[in-house]
């Protein structure tokens, strides 16, 4: 079977893409490559697992595991002969694990292991970059027709999970924050996968751990972000432009935002966030840079428009980026793990990226002829903020200036229907505040608000890897208060895309949190007994209008 893939919100008619193109872009090649990558690691996983449970672990091993998962996820990485060297990688990888494994069976039983080990444990890549793809194309989702469409289901729930969480363990790496809770899952999950004996409720109990260990992830990734760069503060950022060379920095990885700022200082360049960036300016460790002067564009769906009017160089740091249009191909530069053919990427040399191609290209572009004017908006309110002045909050509440909380947030993307959120917003009575994070705040960040009594009505998390911030404000307003999250006057209406939003939803479910309205549309890949299961369990709703679905949360006609 070719290409197959339902991972994204906007899968082709909602169902799965197939044929030679997915609607993010990603060709069948690449689709069946990505498949295959993560056979491979499921095999990695088997023997990692076996070892580390025998007190073997190998952080060479770890890293390629959480790398690889990461470069499967949507809208990262599009170049096949990258992901093919990376899959010929992934044997080496599994070779390593299977030494390491059978050392320390030896070690410990005097003798070989001779038990049976799943298929995956047994996979070599092809000699050819042609026998690859048909090597791809043999293990996909749809492949095995006999397998249950439940177990399936919750298969993929736990994958997608899973590749988010490697996101946001790759970014905690990155900074130095590593947990072997969090990395001993990856091999336990991965693992699951190729076991038959797994039942339906083993699989949901399954993802409900999978959920608490990514709470866990992304606790460490917030210590990662705020001892590094500080706490986030409340800051004005401005939306225009500044005259002079420019670059524009999309994606979600700080650090490679701090390290270009370093590297441009002094040198006459602004720089500019886009996309997942923006809250960037909140952290005091990087908005002390004068020259992050600002915000350019908005959410990652619109960048071919974006890119094409910004007179400077891009640079994409992880995931979000969309095929580029020929008119800025020259001056777009990846790094990390997002990659498009024929686009320079940045590697990694001796513990350091040089950046002085994206610099060149911006001083050869010439950036902004003038100065542009601009609004400006609020960025900053991460835990540690909002919990500040949570005396104040709760004083509103119980003064019934503060009726309700809404978490508005979650992915943007292009498929129609997510107007929702800007209409929901903007019905939102006004002795409500909204907490908002991740890109689909652009529908309605720079829309005016106000305040109640000098708290403003928007209040800006972060980026989707900030959900932690979201979780721990909720949990911090249940215990002033004496009671659950769920009877909190807090309600979560939640969009989706990609993989991370999928890993975020099954923290909030394995914390028990309940009636979230999630949309624009449900993941082609949760079958109807399942989803029966979250609606009964956890009384997930889909998004209806927005009248309709404030009318019945407030109980009242708005």
């Amino acid at each position: 079977m070719g290409m197959f893939c339902y991972q994204c919100e906007q899968t082709s008619k909602g169902t799965g893409c197939t044929f030679q193109q997915g609607v993010c872009g990603k060709t069948s090649e690449t689709a069946v490559l990505q498949d295959l990558l993560i056979y491979a690691l499921k095999g990695i996983a088997v023997y990692g697992k076996l070892a580390r449970e025998l007190g073997v672990k190998d952080r060479e091993l770890d890293l390629f595991i959480i790398k690889g998962l990461f470069t499967t996820v949507t809208n990262v990485d599009f170049d096949s002969e990258r992901i093919g060297t990376i899959i010929r990688r992934a044997y080496i990888a599994k070779e390593k694990a299977k030494e390491l494994f059978a050392s320390a069976y030896r070690k410990k039983h005097g003798k070989d292991f001779d038990g049976t080990l799943p298929i995956e444990t047994s996979w070599k890549p092809a000699e050819t970059f042609k026998g690859l793809i048909e090597q791809g194309e043999s293990v996909g989702i749809m492949n095995d027709l006999t397998l249950n469409e439940d177990i399936r289901s919750l298969q993929q729930l736990l994958t997608y999970g899973l590749k988010g969480m490697a996101a946001y363990a790759d970014h905690a790496s990155i900074l130095g924050k590593e947990d072997e809770t969090v990395m001993s899952f990856f091999y336990k999950g991965l693992a699951a996968m190729t076991d038959s004996k797994l039942t339906v409720s083993d699989l949901v109990n399954l993802n409900m751990e999978f959920g608490k260990v990514n709470f866990r992830c992304m606790e460490i990734l917030d210590q990662g972000h705020t001892e590094r760069f500080g706490h986030p503060v409340p800051t004005q950022v401005f939306l225009g432009a500044k005259k002079g060379p420019a670059v524009l920095v999309s994606g979600h990885d700080l650090p490679d935002l701090e390290e270009l700022l370093k590297q441009t200082e002094g040198k006459g360049i602004n720089i500019y966030t886009h996309g997942e960036m923006l809250p960037a300016h909140g952290y005091p460790g990087l908005k002390k840079y004068k020259h992050l002067v600002g915000n350019y564009g908005g959410a990652w769906q619109d960048q071919a428009k974006e890119f094409d009017q910004f007179p400077g160089a891009i640079l994409m740091t992880t995931n979000c980026i969309q095929k580029p249009k020929e008119s800025y191909q020259g001056r777009i530069f990846t790094t990390g793990l997002v990659a498009w053919p024929n686009v320079v990427h940045i590697d990694l040399v001796n513990g350091r990226k040089d950046f002085s191609p994206v610099i060149q290209k911006a001083i050869q572009a010439g950036g902004f002829k003038s100065d542009l004017p601009g609004k400006e908006i609020m960025v900053g309110f991460g835990h540690n903020a909002v919990m500040s002045v949570a005396g104040q909050v709760i004083e509103a509440v119980k003064a019934g200036k503060i009726k309700h909380f809404f978490l508005v947030g979650g992915c943007d993307g292009a498929k129609s229907g997510r107007n929702y959120y800007t209409d929901f917003s903007q019905k939102v009575p006004k002795d409500c505040v909204i907490l908002t994070l991740a890109c689909g705040k652009y529908r309605f960040n720079k829309l005016e608000f106000g305040d109640i009594g000098g708290i403003p009505r928007l209040l800006d998390v972060g980026q989707c890897n900030d959900a932690y911030s979201a979780v721990q404000i909720a949990l911090a307003l249940a215990n002033a208060f004496k009671c659950g999250v769920n009877e909190l006057p807090l309600t979560l209406v939640l969009s989706w895309y990609e993989q991370k939003a999928v890993c975020i939803l099954l923290t909030l479910l394995s914390l028990g949190i309940k009636n979230i309205r999630l949309g624009p549309s449900l993941p082609a890949f949760v079958s109807p007994n399942v989803l029966k299961v979250l609606v009964d369990q956890f009384n997930i709703k889909p998004i209806s209008t927005p009248d309709s679905d404030l009318q019945a949360i407030l109980g009242v006609a708005v």
